[in-house]
């Protein structure tokens, strides 16, 4: 790797499974100091060890505010200052307009919604008096486009495509650059019930599945593969770079060109 993130401290969302752990070793191999944050001690604390010394991981759970907070004050006291936040956490759901509940509601927008504002507040709350950072949100092309996603997922990373926007225009002056990333259909366990689910299966179970979901998305784009967690990671790495010191407000879609040959009635 090339230390395009060399000494800068990251904190990563999500970051024991999926898009979150591909980044992280992505992020720790081009020089970057982390924070991995997620709700499996387990796995985070596994995950830290293998990355090194510059990495720690803290429990947290991003529906709560107060853990956020104390995720940033982390790495302010462990290295000193936060170069980037990787929003990354979050789950899909299966909803529509008329099987919506109250309690559904509530728990979709607080973590793709709540998360994301909460961490962009505390994270701005540090970058200003360093004089700048960068803040990266997961989005998905569900924002822009119809039968992506669940009712309330899809709503609800609208809301975080165009509160990016919002905070860019709003932090630039401090020189604090927000972006997000909108992945297409991208090969995790998501698409098997999320790692909760991965973790009940063998690694040959987990295996398979894998194999065959990348068979099937490779005919749903133009680019005939399937997306990896490596392409957001990759993603990740330019937007958290200086090389993308003049790029804010941006939402840079990830899904193999899967928007431009969309049907909106498949």
């Amino acid at each position: 790797m090339t230390g395009r993130l060399q000494d800068k401290v990251v904190i990563i969302t999500g970051a024991t499974s999926g898009i979150g752990e591909a980044t992280a070793r992505r992020f720790a191999a081009e020089g970057a100091r982390l924070v991995l944050a997620g709700r499996s001690v387990d796995k985070g604390e596994a995950l830290a060890r293998e990355l090194g010394g510059e990495t720690v991981f803290q429990r947290t759970d991003v529906m709560r505010e107060t853990d956020i907070a104390a995720l940033v004050d982390k790495a302010v006291e462990r290295f000193g200052r936060l170069d980037c936040l990787f929003n990354n956490a979050g789950a899909g759901e299966r909803s529509s307009v008329e099987s919506v509940t109250e309690e559904q509601f509530a728990e979709v927008m607080q973590l793709l919604v709540g998360s994301v504002v909460f961490g962009m507040k505390h994270a701005a709350r540090v970058m200003k008096p360093q004089g700048g950072g960068s803040i990266i949100n997961n989005s998905s092309i569900a924002a822009h486009r119809i039968n992506q996603g669940g009712y309330l997922y899809s709503g609800a990373k609208a809301a975080v495509s165009h509160l990016t926007r919002l905070a860019g225009a709003e932090l630039g002056p401090h020189g604090i650059r927000v972006n997000a990333i909108s992945p297409g259909a991208i090969a995790t366990p998501i698409f098997w019930g999320g790692s909760a689910r991965a973790n009940t299966l063998s690694d040959e179970e987990n295996r398979q599945k894998f194999e065959k979901l990348q068979r099937n998305l490779a005919h749903a784009t133009p680019t005939p593969r399937a997306g990896l967690a490596d392409d957001i990671a990759n993603a990740a790495v330019f937007l958290a770079s200086d090389e993308a010191g003049y790029v804010n407000c941006h939402d840079l879609v990830v899904d193999g060109g899967r928007i431009a040959m969309f049907n909106e009635k498949a």
